[in-house]
């Protein structure tokens, strides 16, 4: 599971497996995580991954099928 905490107080908890990228990705890939646009996303840099906070908490799921 990966957990986001808010600034406001909630967590947002999803399965790492709705995203193939961070799926795959190594533990120390996975801890590398930057927040950007002033806490609306996250970017992984080592396995170029980026998911949109707000899609995070619309349940939105990117990523479940293997890249072409």
């Amino acid at each position: 599971m990966m957990h986001v905490s808010l600034m406001d107080g909630r967590i947002i908890s999803v399965p790492i497996t709705w995203f193939l990228l961070l799926r795959e990705a190594t533990p120390e890939q996975r801890e590398q995580c930057e927040i950007g646009g002033g806490g609306i996303s996250l970017h992984w840099p080592d396995i170029d991954e980026d998911l949109s906070v707000a899609n995070l908490m619309a349940g939105v799921v990117r990523h479940l099928h293997s890249r072409p």
